[in-house]
């Protein structure tokens, strides 16, 4: 059953009365009432406030990770452990086909349903996580295989035995490895990129976001908490990050937002994933024009350039 946020109530209602219209074999009234809904749609999520587009990022009918690869990859194989510890299910990993490319797709799983949310940690990875994504961006390095990174994760997990075994150097370790990676890498934001978790997936030749998705160093809530003391100040925080595909593109922190539907990846799966696989393979032969050191040189380029600022 589909879950409707509260500024999608006039949707859900305006759809019920579809569904009652064709149900009575009322082909024009339902075909007012879908020029109604199109209307409505073109209405409420072309003004939408910073807040509501958090919501959508973590609404919970929108594509995951697998979702996508289970829409775009060709014979895939999953690619299980970290060869040191054990195998985290927050990330997954796939050798398999895009169209004709033979891709390596690297992606963070927050998973459905109770059983399936635990088994997968909410999305929030554990060392061993980034440890098996580095190792699968090594094996793709090694044969000359395009990257293509799925961020979706609230932040690294933060428990005790995570930091026992080194979180916070898993996720430097990858920072550093990515940024030197012999081979194309191109990194989406799906829906929530948080923090340290969500960068440590994220050092790529092309970074884009989905239309809805939210990038950022802190939840809404933990920047209200800090500077309020309120977490229920987490809207007016929202608003204030500049956490939006939007705003990111316009400080020139990502490089391009993919056109995901208007009413969203939730209420359109199959055109969201068809809009990100053409982005995907767009930006492979676009990259493809580039030499290792050419490409090499606007990696290089645009890490260095991010956190700039003038004085005014």
């Amino acid at each position: 059953m589909a879950t409707y946020l509260a500024f999608e109530e006039k949707l859900k209602t305006i759809e019920e009365e579809i569904i009652v219209a064709k149900s009575k074999a009322d082909d024009h009234a339902a075909e007012i009432l879908q020029s109604k809904y199109d209307k409505e749609v073109e209405k409420t999520f072309k003004n939408l406030s910073d807040y509501q587009k958090l919501q959508l990022a973590r609404h919970p009918d929108r594509p995951y990770a697998l979702d996508y690869i289970r829409a775009l990859l060709t014979d895939a194989y999953e690619i299980h452990g970290d060869r040191h510890f054990s195998d985290d299910n927050a990330i997954v990993c796939y050798i398999g086909y895009i169209g004709t490319e033979k891709v390596m797709v690297i992606g963070e799983q927050k998973g459905r349903g109770t059983k399936n949310k635990l088994m997968r940690n909410f999305g929030m990875p554990n060392p061993e996580g980034y440890r098996k994504a580095l190792r699968c961006a090594k094996m793709a390095e090694k044969f000359g295989l395009p990257i293509l990174m799925l961020v979706d994760t609230p932040g690294a997990y933060p428990g005790i035995g995570a930091e026992e075994r080194n979180q916070s150097e898993a996720i430097a370790k990858n920072l550093f490895e990515f940024s030197d990676l012999n081979t194309i890498t191109v990194s989406v934001v799906i829906g929530e990129g948080g923090s340290g978790g969500a960068l440590a997936i994220s050092v790529a030749d092309k970074l884009a976001m989905m239309r809805y998705s939210v990038y950022a160093v802190i939840s809404p809530e933990g920047c209200a908490a800090i500077l309020w003391n309120d977490p229920a100040q987490a809207e007016t925080a929202a608003n204030s990050l500049k956490i939006t595909a939007e705003s990111l593109k316009e400080l020139d922190l990502i490089d391009d937002v993919i056109n995901e539907p208007l009413v969203g990846g939730h209420r359109r799966k199959e055109e969201a994933c068809k809009a990100l696989g053409d982005y995907f393979l767009e930006q492979l032969q676009e990259l493809r024009q580039l030499t290792p050191e050419e490409r090499y040189e606007k990696r290089y380029e645009k890490l260095m350039k991010l956190g700039q600022f003038t004085d005014k």
